[in-house]
């Protein structure tokens, strides 16, 4: 993984409001084990990510936003690289934090995200 790594985060329908996605598609919850779920851009399409993604009957995405790992890097956030439950999956682990910080990291990384704007959406689709 590079610092231009981009690392793909679907991005649930629930946390697009008045066309902005919300930082809370950025912020890991309590049952996440404050890892965020994201996928390793340099290995898999934006595309091919919600494809896979909403493949599953449980699962919605309106589209994919990224951030890089240097996004992460910035806030001192580690991206592990685990292969679980697919060999392109990561995680950015804000376990190293109180609750705080995370809601002002995951406004940084949204911020983030928002400059590079959607890489794929479900209109796309």
């Amino acid at each position: 993984m590079t610092p231009d790594t981009l690392l793909l985060r679907q991005i649930h329908p629930s946390f697009v409001q008045d066309g902005r996605v919300t930082s809370q598609a950025f912020r890991p919850t309590p049952k996440d084990e404050l890892h965020l779920s994201v996928d390793h851009g340099d290995r898999l399409t934006a595309e091919a990510a919600w494809r896979r993604f909403t493949a599953d009957p449980a699962c919605t995405s309106a589209g994919v936003q990224a951030v890089s790992q240097s996004d992460c890097a910035a806030q001192a956030l580690p991206v592990i690289e685990d292969g679980r439950p697919h060999p392109e999956h990561c995680s950015i682990n804000f376990s190293a934090f109180e609750k705080k910080a995370i809601e002002k990291k995951a406004k940084l990384l949204r911020a983030a995200a928002a400059t590079r704007g959607w890489l794929f959406t479900e209109a796309a689709a």
